[in-house]
């Protein structure tokens, strides 16, 4: 089959050291739009003006045009390289500014070259790199500002007005970057989607070739050492017991073949005890009273091959414990040694099954001489999932689903220390919430930097109590939009409450600016409300919304002092005039909803469908399997209890050890399947990367379905931890999930480790490396805006 390209979801677009002529165009329109500014006297006059933020220019004369042409020129550089190097870009852009003002504003390309830069470093690195160069600007815009010789709230204004800015490019280019690794990795899982039914077959096949080696090999291989001591002692007695053991070990291999082929069993404690009680000789103890489900299936499988085993290779088990404490379940099976009554009947595949299931669970595994016999010692932790639900545990490629939990987050928990742990924990400030936190930042600093320079009459902030009031009423105003996806309701009626309050403060004559002069300026939060309130409904008519939203406007405005005449009449028309930017919000936020109704069930019909084709390809291999089993492992089974009713041992052995033969065969022609091609990158695919390496992979949580981004995104980073170490843990959440493993190390550490984070950063998440050099990817499920 033809492998699927492998397309890296979201990892940074590679560029020449040098611009490609592409970006040579943007800087080569910076220099012809500067020099047509120059040769239109009045344009260029009005546009220092605006641009030299109160300062005449420290040069003057020809060092003035020197300056000046070369401000155009860094500008028009910074451009160029704003793909390639766009910190060095960001720098170059800066200093094209303050060139720009140090000559009197006489060069006016600088904002336009500042903004480019900054989208393109918000599009090109990492989000804390981004919003650092976003921060630097708007300092150096103040700074700018008060060296120009304004005053501290003039440039402290300056400084919140770049600063919001700058937020709202730093968000367009965070946006695009997502876009960018949303469209790289639907290609990958398109690309991919073909091989999910071949590789959900192999799944299934590695489930089966597990349990054929566990099941059937240790019923045939009790049946052919009683049968060959039997035979060699020639003991009536031992003979027909031998016999009798043969008939009911065959059914039984029978039964459990059938119910294989069927689906995947679960155990008990109780299944350990009678699986220790069919070998008479064995010293037994068992002290654990529970534990969970997949603990218990791994520890019967410890214990099953163990014992198959010591027949196999050895006279037998002598000991086997199953104890149990608090934090740990521990299995041990010694030996004495001695040489095998039946020997040759290994397959040698056992041991490092074993280890894999164990140190999938978190365990520890071992296996080795024990004074004159063996000891195969496994060790599993009891503590609870990282995360409440469903724990899926992959044994070698086979998902069996058991129920796991974990304590919730600690009650009595401080307001201020969630807010601080959601900045510094998975995601925070870079997640889901940046949009939202951005477009807080944008209301704050354009309200704030519009009202702090001096001039206004009466200047609100001229009093502190005042001043400190206004700056209360814009925050309470702005805050909401945090919440506009998950409460957007909620937001929007705050909101509006706030305006209700300054109404009344203006009907109460407080000194402070009147709503009616202001609302116009930062009313474009309520439209964002009420988009977000058709965008993310949450049940009920949302139809009403954008007309409450234009009445409560309509009255603000209605009662500011240039109305006059009939207020009544006036709040009607302007509450119509309003109506229309907020059934327009609506409308684009309805539109929104509807697209992303459409997009869900689009996927849901192709998951569907795949998992349709998933199904039959898992349901054909096992066909064939069974055929295989028909043909051999299940034809001498049943051949061997045939002739164990007839008295014939010497028949049951010949049949058993043709059995297993013909088992060995049967797994042999299974392992040898693989065809070699990558697996699809989902995160089922991370379960059959992890087989291929001889590595474990563990899933805790409640598992759903996934955007297509997150699937091939938490693949890219299980991949690169994969590199590093040889476990790793997907644990599901309810905003998303992690991917957690060792950090791979050198060589190419530090390379891998950019990786990481470039990987984990285009989908809106964080890298956190701990001490001990566990590295966790936390990849958030986002919305659309």
């Amino acid at each position: 089959m033809k492998r699927a390209r492998r397309t890296s979801a979201v990892a940074e677009v590679a560029h020449p050291p040098w611009p490609g002529w592409w970006d040579l165009l943007p800087a080569a329109a910076v220099i012809v739009a500067q020099l047509l500014v120059w040769a239109a006297p009045d344009v260029s006059s009005a546009l220092e003006h605006v641009l030299a933020l109160g300062s005449a220019g420290i040069v003057g004369g020809a060092a003035k045009a020197v300056f000046a042409v070369l401000g155009m020129c860094v500008a028009a550089g910074a451009v160029a390289v704003r793909r390639t190097v766009p910190v060095w870009a960001l720098g170059g852009a800066l200093t094209a500014a303050f060139l720009a003002v140090g000559t009197g504003g006489a060069s006016v390309v600088w904002p336009f070259a500042l903004v480019v830069v900054l989208y393109s470093l918000a599009v090109h690195r990492t989000a804390g790199l981004a919003a650092a160069g976003a921060a630097v600007t708007s300092v150096a815009a103040a700074v700018a500002v008060a060296a120009a010789g304004a005053a501290p709230r003039t440039a402290a204004g300056a400084g919140l007005l770049a600063a919001g800015g700058a937020a709202m490019v730093w968000v367009l280019g965070r946006s695009r970057r997502r876009r960018r690794a949303d469209r790289s990795a639907l290609a990958a899982y398109r690309a991919g989607a073909a091989a999910v039914p071949r590789f959900a077959a192999e799944a299934e096949r590695e489930r089966l070739t597990a349990e054929l080696h566990d099941v059937a090999a240790h019923r045939l291989t009790g049946i052919v050492v009683s049968a060959a001591a039997a035979t060699r002692l020639a003991d009536p007695d031992l003979a027909a017991e031998a016999t009798r053991h043969a008939a009911s070990a065959a059914r039984q291999a029978l039964a459990e073949l059938d119910r294989l082929i069927e689906a995947a069993g679960t155990v008990s404690l109780d299944d350990i005890d009678a699986l220790v009680a069919e070998h008479a000789s064995v010293d037994y103890l068992r002290t654990a009273t529970a534990a969970p489900p997949d603990v218990v299936a791994a520890a019967h499988r410890v214990v099953r091959e163990a014992l198959t085993n010591a027949l196999r290779y050895a006279s037998g088990a002598r000991r086997v414990t199953v104890e149990g404490t608090a934090a740990t379940l521990t299995v041990t099976v010694t030996d004495g040694g001695g040489p095998p009554l039946a020997p040759g009947l290994g397959t040698g595949h056992g041991l490092a099954g074993l280890r894999s299931a164990t140190r999938s669970l978190g365990g520890s595994f071992s296996a080795g001489p024990d004074g004159t016999g063996w000891k195969v010692h496994a060790e599993f932790p009891l503590t609870a999932a990282p995360a409440p639900g469903t724990v899926r545990q992959h044994r070698n490629g086979g998902p069996h689903d058991v129920l796991s939990t974990s304590p919730r987050q600690r009650p009595g928990r401080s307001r201020a220390a969630t807010l601080v742990a959601f900045l510094k924990g998975p995601g925070g400030w870079r997640g889901p919430a940046a949009l939202d936190a951005v477009l807080v930042v944008l209301a704050v600093a354009l309200s704030l930097g519009a009202e702090l320079p001096p001039g206004d009459d009466p200047d609100p902030f001229s009093s502190p109590l005042v001043g400190a009031a206004l700056a209360a009423l814009f925050t309470v105003h702005a805050f909401p939009l945090w919440w506009r996806r998950r409460a957007p309701r909620g937001a929007l009626t705050i909101v509006l409450a706030t305006l209700l309050v300054w109404v009344g403060l203006d009907l109460a004559g407080w000194p402070g600016p009147p709503l009616s002069d202001v609302l116009l300026w930062y009313w474009w939060v309520e439209l964002a409300l009420v988009y977000a309130v058709a965008a993310f409904p949450q049940g009920g008519r949302t139809w009403p919304v954008p007309l409450a939203v234009a009445a409560v406007g309509g009255a603000a405005l209605a009662s500011g002092h240039g109305i006059t005449g009939n207020r009544a009449a006036a709040w009607a028309a302007l509450t119509a005039a309003l109506a229309v930017p907020c059934l327009a919000s609506w409308s684009l936020g309805a539109r929104t909803a509807a697209r992303r109704r459409r997009q869900d069930a689009i996927t849901a019909r192709d998951r569907d469908r795949l998992a349709r084709e998933v199904s039959a390809a898992a349901e054909a291999e096992r066909r064939r399997i069974a055929d295989g089993l028909r043909r051999t492992a299940r034809r001498h089974a049943r051949a061997v209890a045939d002739e164990a009713d007839a008295g014939r041992l010497d028949r049951v052995l010949a049949e058993a050890k043709a059995g297993l033969a013909a088992l060995r065969e049967l797994l042999r022609e299974l392992r040898a399947r693989d065809d070699g091609g990558d697996p699809p990158p989902t995160v089922d695919g991370i379960a059959a990367l992890a087989a291929r390496r001889g590595a474990a992979v563990r899933f805790a949580g409640e598992r759903r379905p996934l955007p297509p981004a997150l699937e091939v995104a938490a693949y890219q980073v299980a991949r690169d931890l994969l590199a590093g170490g040889d476990a790793i843990t997907v644990a599901f959440s309810g905003r998303g999930l992690t991917v957690s493993g060792r950090a791979p190390g050198a060589p190419g550490g530090a390379a891998a480790e950019r990786r990481l984070r470039t990987l984990t950063d285009a989908c809106g998440g964080t890298l956190t490396i701990a001490d001990d050099g566990v590295a966790r990817g936390w990849l958030p499920e986002v919305s659309s805006p």
